[in-house]
Formats: structure tokens, C-alpha cells, sequence
């Protein structure tokens, strides 16, 4: 490290909502912090900014109030066997496992709670499952959304942050890129890197790469929390796992172009072990944005459990393969069916009470606390972003018919793959299974399953009837595109979130958190998530990360 270089107690490099949270920590235990971000300022808060702000509680008041009984015990379970650990250097991510799911039913709300959040009423049920008690998937909803979304997740870490700014612990380096860590004698003393020109684009847009000069900072403690991959289209195609086949060939991305993983690969340079690299999270249910910010810009349909969903020439994908229900393994039949996009089928009425989506800009009544807003979801006709979705989006298709609306799924499509007879079978086929409260359809099995709790039955999922019943109408279909978004392998951690060399020790001088660690160990959630794990993930290994290295600082 050369005497000229700028010193701190520690250096934190990304300055999304782990690194926000593991600052906070250093700064309040009486730490000088750089806190160092290669994007605009205005980019502060990184992903979770964007987010819906789905949280992962167990036992909750919200929970509680809904009539749903859960438990600490019945989460772990869940987790468990959601995460599927099956590999040596899974020790530390099932230690993380079982720390987090004792934090998210503990300390974990009234943590929040003294910070200011607060959570709508209305808990959500993602990642269903339909699998055995031991398998994948919630068995009771845990998905608790933030009052203000993804913003007002950040927004309590960021005023900590700038609270410790003010009082000079505190200093922001924006547009400083980190090159390289500063290794000497096997300890990381700091970092180097260039600096990058201003930049005054609009959060999430693309900001530029020109130099202006370069730095060197050091410090006893180096806490990485720069995120994942997501961003980067070539790097998740190169570490796409063998078991799902030839990597897609076109992706939507769920996150801006500056989500590079460029940080993990310094990292492993320097010493670092990356475990776990083929196990991300990709979504399914991606529809090309008709407003977009960052190049292939991709939302998620967050899907109550009405819809058909057929594969791309018209016929219905298998059991568990249900709107909601289990992401990999959805993900893993479209791999194998030939074809990398499928369709939702509905009805209006479905679209109306069912359909949401993912994301803090579409959802500005929720990101905006404007209660008068959000009580207008309960009046006929589908959300307005939804809406504008339907109205504008290149992916949907309306009609008042079958036939019709079948044309013009093959006309959004262009390949001639989609069969006009098979989708009627598929059609005709599960309206059947909708004239009694009982049924061998184990989609519609669900649906009644889905109604028996208060906050699908209210909010959430549409009364059961026929798709092609006239007063349900119009018919609406949706393409879905293969969507990147998280990251679930990383640097390796153990409990402290130190970083581990490649033979188990901690590589000196080092921490992470966040995506960057597989939110917790290197890949917390094993090969699937659960959903409102990932915001929790970040402020857990980041307020974890911090107090270690505090700790260790003395």
C-alpha cells in the first residue's frame, strides 16, 4: 500500500442495501467507513431501491392477524427442503440457513420496526410449492410487503448512513470503480481502482465508463457487498448449470446493466474462494417492459394461481408447473421443452384480481403510501400498471374469443410453433374441471386450497370459473420471457462473514455480504428461494458483516 494512499478503518465497496447495512453497523460502533460505489449517487440503495420490498417473516403479527399459524420450526422446514443442500462446501450456507430463519423469527421484526418500517396488512403466499411437507415451497404465506416498497426498504439504512456521515464517520466515494484488491503478505490492505466521470443519468439507466483519474484506499477491513451477476447477460450464460441444458438464448433482464459481478472476480483474484456459481434464480414469468429503463428491461408477473400455462406449442406444462408454484423447477421444463418462452391463458376477471407486478416503480400506490390509492385495487378493473401493460405491451393478446385471441398468439410469437387445436383441448379441458368445488386438476385443487386463506380469498385470487365463460371476458394471453434477476451462489462466508480461501481459512482482512455472498455463506437458499429472502438477506449478512468487522477491529 503506498503511503499515499487514503486510509479508513474500513472500506465497504457497493453501496446497495447490504453495503448500506454493514456501514451502518462499522460507522455506529465508532468505525471511519468508505463506503465506495462505482455508480452515481443517485444510484444509492443498488437493487433494493427497485424491489417490492417482500420481506421473509415467520410467526408475524400480520401473519397472526390473517389466521396464519407458522412457526419457527415449520419455516426451517421449509427452507430446508426448498434449499436442497447437497454438497461439501454447502456447510456454511446451511449454518447461514439456519441462522437466518432464527433471525426472520426473532430479532428480525422488531428490528425493523425501531428503524420505521412498517408492512401491508394483507401477508402474500409466493413459492407454493405443491410438493411433499418435507419438499419445496411456503407452506403458509410469509411474503410480507413493505409499506413503500423497495424504497422504504432503503430508506431507514440510508438515513443511518447519512446520520453517520454527518458526524464525519461516514464519507462517499461515487464513481470510484475498484480495480484490484491490495494484497501484502497474504492480507487484503485496501483497494485500488479508477475513478469514473460524472454522471447525471436517471437511476438504473446506464451511466458512462470514462476515466478521470485513479485512487488507492486503505483500511484493516475490506467488506465486499457489489451484488451479483444479473446484469451481466455473458457471464450468467457462462455459469448456466449443465443440468438445465444449452443456456437460453434470449433473457429479459430484471436488473440494470451495471449489476456486472466484476467485484467477484477481483475477489477471487485476490485469494477469495466463489462457491456454488451455477445456482441462480431466474424467473419465468418475464414480460418485455413497454417503459423501459435499462436495456432489456424486464418485469415479473407476480401470478395468483388461475392462469393456464402453456408451453409454446399450446399445451399445459405438468404438475407443480403452476403460476406461483416452483420456479426451478418451471424453469427446468421449459429448458427441456425446446423452447425458451411459454403463455399465460385468462380471463379478465383473473387479470383483474390476480396479476401483479414485481417492482417499486409498479407499484406507486404501495411506493408512495397513498392508502386512498391502494384501496382503488379492490374496485373492478385491473391495477393501472397492470393495465397499461395490457394496453401496450408487446407480449399481450386480447379477444373476445378463442380462435381470435389463438391468431393472435401466433402473431406475437412469429415461429408457427403454437397449435390452434391443442390450446383449445388445454382450454376446453380445465374449464370442465371448474363446474364442481371438487376435481382430479391439481392447478384447481389449488385454487380451492388458495381460497381457504383469507388474504387470497380477499385480494388475491379470482372466484373459480370457466376461462372461456363470456361474462369472465375478454380472453387474455400473455408470452413470458426467461428473466434474470439473483445471484444465489457466492463468495464463500462463514458465520462472521469472513471470506474463505479455497482451503477453508479466512482470507485476512476480508468480509461480504449481500448478493456478493450468496446472501450468507456463499448461497444461503441452496438451488431455490423462497421469495422476500433477498432484501433480508442483504440487511442480515450486511448488519453481520459490519459488527464482525467492527468487532475485529476492536
Amino acid at each position: 500500500m503506498s503511503e499515499g494512499a487514503e486510509r479508513a478503518d474500513a472500506i465497504v465497496v457497493g453501496a446497495g442495501l447490504a453495503g448500506l447495512a454493514a456501514t451502518a453497523e462499522l460507522a455506529e460502533a465508532g468505525k471511519r467507513v468508505l463506503l465506495v460505489e462505482q455508480e452515481p449517487e443517485q444510484s444509492l440503495g443498488g437493487q433494493a431501491h427497485w424491489s417490492l420490498g417482500g420481506l421473509f417473516l415467520v410467526d408475524s403479527p400480520e401473519q397472526r392477524r390473517m389466521g396464519v399459524r407458522d412457526s419457527a420450526e415449520l419455516a426451517l422446514q421449509d427452507w430446508m427442503g426448498t434449499a436442497g443442500f447437497d454438497r461439501p462446501e454447502d456447510a456454511w450456507p446451511r449454518k447461514w440457513a439456519e441462522a437466518y430463519v432464527d433471525f426472520a423469527s426473532g430479532e428480525k421484526y422488531t428490528w425493523l420496526k425501531k428503524m420505521g418500517m412498517a408492512f401491508f396488512p394483507v401477508v402474500g403466499w409466493a413459492e407454493r410449492g405443491g410438493h411433499l411437507a418435507g419438499g419445496h415451497g411456503n407452506s403458509v404465506p410469509r411474503f410480507h410487503i413493505t409499506w413503500g416498497t423497495g424504497p422504504g426498504v432503503v430508506a431507514p439504512f440510508e438515513r443511518r448512513v447519512r446520520a453517520a456521515a454527518d458526524r464525519g464517520l461516514v464519507e462517499f466515494r461515487f464513481r470510484h470503480r475498484v480495480d484490484e484488491m491490495v494484497v501484502e503478505g497474504g492480507t487484503v490492505t485496501g483497494v485500488r481502482g479508477t475513478v469514473l466521470a460524472p454522471s447525471d443519468i436517471e437511476r438504473g439507466q446506464a451511466s458512462n465508463r470514462d476515466t478521470a483519474g485513479g485512487f488507492e484506499l486503505s483500511a484493516q477491513a475490506v467488506v465486499v457487498t457489489s451484488g451479483g451477476i444479473g446484469g451481466n447477460i455473458d457471464l450468467v450464460r457462462s455459469n448456466w448449470p449443465e443440468r438445465l441444458g444449452e443456456p437460453p438464448k434470449h433473457m429479459l433482464s430484471g436488473v440494470p446493466e451495471h449489476v456486472d459481478g466484476r467485484m467477484l472476480g477481483i475477489a477471487e483474484k485476490s485469494g477469495a474462494q466463489i462457491i456454488n456459481r451455477d445456482r441462480m434464480w431466474h424467473y419465468t414469468e418475464g414480460i418485455t417492459n413497454w417503459d423501459p429503463i435499462w436495456k432489456r428491461h424486464g418485469i415479473r408477473i407476480l401470478p395468483g394461481p388461475s392462469s393456464l400455462w402453456l408451453d409454446a406449442t399450446g399445451r399445459r406444462l405438468p404438475a407443480p408447473n403452476f403460476p406461483g408454484f416452483d420456479t426451478l423447477s418451471t424453469l427446468e421444463h421449459i429448458m427441456g421443452s425446446g423452447h425458451e418462452y411459454t403463455w399465460f391463458v385468462l380471463s379478465q376477471k383473473i387479470i383483474e384480481k390476480e396479476f401483479g407486478l414485481s417492482g417499486s416503480e409498479q407499484n406507486p400506490d404501495i411506493t408512495g403510501k397513498d392508502l386512498k390509492l391502494v384501496l382503488q385495487r379492490v374496485l373492478p378493473g385491473a391495477p393501472g400498471p397492470v393495465e397499461a401493460f395490457k394496453q401496450h405491451g408487446v407480449d399481450f393478446a386480447v379477444a373476445d374469443r378463442l380462435p381470435a385471441l389463438i391468431r393472435k398468439m401466433q402473431e406475437i410469437a412469429g415461429d408457427g410453433v403454437l397449435d390452434a387445436d391443442t390450446v383449445t383441448r388445454e382450454v376446453v379441458a380445465r374449464d370442465r374441471e371448474m363446474v364442481n368445488d371438487f376435481t382430479k386438476d391439481l392447478q384447481v385443487m389449488s385454487i380451492h386450497n388458495a381460497r381457504s386463506y383469507r388474504g387470497d380469498r380477499l385480494g388475491r385470487v379470482a372466484t373459480p370459473h370457466q376461462v372461456l365463460d363470456p361474462k369472465a371476458g375478454p380472453l387474455i394471453a400473455v408470452r413470458l420471457h426467461l428473466l434474470t434477476r439473483k445471484t444465489l451462489g457466492g463468495l464463500h462466508t462463514d458465520l462472521d462473514a469472513r471470506v474463505l480461501r479455497s482451503d477453508g481459512s479466512p482470507l485476512p482482512g476480508v468480509y461480504a455480504a449481500g448478493e456478493a455472498a450468496g446472501f450468507g455463506g456463499g448461497g444461503v437458499h441452496g438451488y431455490r428461494a423462497l421469495e422476500g429472502t433477498f432484501l433480508g438477506g442483504c440487511m442480515f449478512s450486511g448488519r453481520t458483516a459490519g459488527r464482525a468487522a467492527a468487532a475485529a477491529l476492536g
